[in-house]
């Protein structure tokens, strides 16, 4: 099968159409060009003798990497705010973000 035949820039913009996306002249060229090199990669992958190999989320076998969850100690509360610009009644103080009028 003909690269060109996997598809064309009617193909993209009947689809451009039904997704109700106005693509320029220039846009439905790059994109066909994109796609068929998308389903020319898809195709190579299809002709590749995979009979024996169990299908797979990825390449390295991963297993639980989660660690138990033990409580630790923590920062005294007042030190963490010593280290801060500002702070008032036990809370980091930031300037506000908004002005109050939205």
């Amino acid at each position: 099968m003909n690269n060109e035949n996997l598809i064309t820039e009617k193909d993209v913009a009947h689809v451009a159409a039904l997704a109700r996306l106005h693509l320029t002249t220039k846009e439905i060229a790059d994109f066909t060009t994109q796609l068929r090199s998308i389903l020319e990669h898809g195709r190579d992958i299809t002709a590749l003798d995979l009979a024996g190999i169990p299908p797979t989320s990825g390449p390295i076998p991963l297993e639980n990497v989660f660690r138990e969850d033990v409580a630790g100690s923590c920062i005294d509360k007042s030190e963490v705010l010593s280290q801060a610009p500002g702070h008032q009644e036990g809370q980091f103080l930031v300037p506000p973000l908004l002005d109050g009028s939205e």
